[in-house]
């Protein structure tokens, strides 16, 4: 197996480490790897839609396309087929690089649009489901407390690389011993963030030791509303006073956000 498809099948059960999440089928030296990912991805009416993924990664992958099956007790067989279609032209846009992750992610975004098209509805479903969404459909934000980094330079270039995978903008902001992470995005992809943050080892222990982030809380979220400011990059901040702080959550239209989870921080 290629040193390649290794990391990317360890990262993968890093990612889906939930009870029934991730199970490997099968593997071999000559017919590759076969896997199953169960997660979920928003449909119909904001309701949680559970997607059974089968993964089949020949011994050419990621020079060539990945096998997919998609099953789901919530879906009929022709929108099964359909999803796996538009999953199979996504992964051309992608080859030659590792791709489940961002599949599944794609999928989980993109799954609502995919089963509202005409063709990929079918003929029993309600015809009440409504097409009407805002531009900010789906945008949220939220706000996450670190208790500390050891390893700081490499904790906040990894921090970048996820919010830039995952498409998320906000801030990373420290002022003395208070660090804070301000997120906002795809609400799937904030808590794909949050996989990540809990499961990869960002940080070091006391010894020096590569260790699993356990100290990280998540102080707020909610969708973003009309008074929120949309942030366009992710940016790392450091503030010398708790004034200077307080002017970015007012400037983001967050002074209530501040007033109630910051400064119980600092107190």
């Amino acid at each position: 197996m290629a040193e390649l498809v290794r990391e990317e099948l360890s990262a993968l059960a890093a990612i889906f480490c939930g009870p029934h999440e991730w199970e490997v089928l099968s593997r071999s030296e000559t017919d590759g790897t076969v896997f199953r990912i169960h997660t979920k991805a928003e449909g119909f009416m904001d309701a949680d839609i559970p997607l059974e993924l089968v993964f089949h990664l020949p011994v050419n992958y990621p020079s060539c396309l990945p096998g997919i099956s998609v099953n789901s007790e919530r879906l009929t067989r022709a929108q099964c087929v359909t999803v796996k279609e538009k999953l199979l032209e996504q992964a051309e846009s992608l080859m030659s690089e590792p791709m489940v992750h961002e599949l599944v992610l794609w999928i989980q975004q993109n799954l609502r649009h995919i089963l509202n098209q005409p063709e990929t509805r079918s003929g029993n479903e309600k015809c009440t489901f409504s097409t009407s969404t805002t531009m900010d459909d789906g945008l949220w934000i939220t706000l996450l407390h670190l208790d500390h980094m050891r390893a700081k330079t490499k904790y906040v270039k990894t921090l970048e690389k996820w919010a830039s995978d995952l498409r998320l903008t906000g801030r990373l902001m420290f002022m003395g011993k208070i660090i804070l992470i301000l997120l906002q995005g795809d609400r799937n992809n904030l808590k794909e963030y949050l996989i990540l943050q809990k499961t990869s080892k960002v940080d070091v222990d006391s010894s020096g030791k590569k260790c699993k982030e356990k100290m990280i809380s998540v102080l707020f979220e909610t969708k973003v509303q009309t008074e929120h400011k949309r942030f366009l990059a992710f940016e790392v901040k450091e503030y010398s006073a708790l004034d200077e702080l307080q002017k970015e959550f007012e400037t983001a239209g967050l002074k209530k956000l501040f007033s109630e989870f910051v400064l119980a921080l600092v107190k």
